[in-house]
């Protein structure tokens, strides 16, 4: 039975991509040596690892303004780096509060500068996207989570501001084109849509890196891996590997207006589905609703065990919703095909008719 992996992360990957990597842990294109043995300084990984930046800059139309580097320690360790780097203590950052990451950002920047959260949406239980809210114009930068995987929400029009944004994409970068001029900072853990856990992608503009007064270590200055082209240290080689390759995938796929295309397809799809099922509903504001983490509930939760069991059963699996909000969660990445959905939905379908 083909299984369909709805998980919001490590997630899905391209099966051709899994069948290459495979393939790379016993022999690297031929060379007798596995990935995962080769030295990081060696010709091979710095093909790897050029090819790889190149692929981000042509899939995001990055200029020269920009680099590019694959670190370590996730999204989580961005949470404080970037205000580390960007912020003095009498300076001040914004930061738009829409879920669980974004109120762990706020937490560590406050340890750097000054935080002022311009908009939240915690009383509402997260379930939009703030609208009204004015940024300090001293703000050295205005903070955002794109997309919340808990939640379900998706910011669909970046906010008008005339600072730098930073922003964590980890979970939607590469599914669609974006205004990447617009941004100082975009940080991504790559276990959603380019690749497996173990490396962080930063796009940062080099004309803001260096700026703080702070001494700062050397392996948390941005200039460090700017300077060691992601080679100060022994970077993670098997998941850049994987990173690589899963670009690769994007590009011979169509590039991100595919992906774009796509992932609104399986949106529509999953969400005309929970609004025309009576058994269904969604929790999240219908304008804000995320293009990559589906988030719904039943109407009787007694149901719930049912509807998982005749879901694995249909070979879709890692549906249950995050455990601090319950109900479901269908992640439906780049890597997700539509068959996936239509499987789900036809899932949703034969239980309501069931139990409807």
């Amino acid at each position: 039975m083909t299984k369909f992996n709805f998980s919001a992360g490590p997630a899905i990957l391209p099966k051709a991509v899994m069948q290459e990597a495979a393939a790379g842990a016993v022999d690297l294109n031929g060379s007798g040596l596995s990935i995962l043995e080769i030295s990081h300084r060696s010709a091979a990984f710095t093909a790897i690892i050029e090819e790889a930046e190149s692929l981000v800059r042509s899939l995001l139309g990055l200029s020269d303004d920009f680099a590019v580097l694959f670190l370590s320690g996730g999204a989580s360790t961005q949470f404080f780096m970037v205000p580390m780097n960007f912020l003095n203590e009498s300076d001040t950052a914004a930061y738009l509060d829409t879920g669980s990451w974004s109120s762990k950002a706020i937490k560590e920047a406050k340890l750097f500068g000054k935080v002022e959260v311009v908009a939240s949406s915690k009383a509402d239980n997260y379930t939009h996207i703030p609208k009204e809210y004015t940024v300090p114009a001293q703000a050295r930068y205005l903070h955002i989570t794109s997309n919340n995987t808990i939640y379900g929400t998706q910011y669909h029009a970046l906010p008008e501001t005339d600072v730098p944004l930073v922003s964590d994409m980890s979970s939607d970068i590469f599914s669609r084109p974006i205004e990447v001029e617009r941004f100082g900072l975009i940080y991504a853990g790559a276990q959603k849509n380019i690749g497996p856990a173990g490396v962080t992608l930063v796009i940062v503009r080099k004309d803001l890196v260096g700026k703080v007064n702070r001494n700062i270590p050397t392996m948390l200055q941005y200039a460090t891996h700017i300077e060691g082209a992601s080679l100060y240290n022994t970077p993670p080689v098997f998941p850049i590997y994987v990173t690589m390759l899963t670009l690769r995938w994007i590009r011979h796929s169509g590039g991100l207006q595919a992906m774009d295309v796509q992932n609104k397809a399986k949106a529509k799809l999953l969400y005309d589905e929970i609004d025309a099922n009576p058994l269904f509903k969604g929790t999240t504001a219908v304008e804000d609703r995320s293009l990559m983490n589906g988030t719904f509930v039943m109407e009787n939760p007694e149901l719930e065990k049912a509807f998982l069991a005749a879901c694995t059963e249909a070979g879709c699996v890692e549906l249950k919703g995050h455990r601090s909000v319950g109900g479901f969660r269908a992640s439906i990445y780049n890597a997700m095909p539509i068959e996936g959905v239509q499987t789900l939905v036809d899932v949703m379908r034969a239980f309501a008719q069931k139990h409807g």
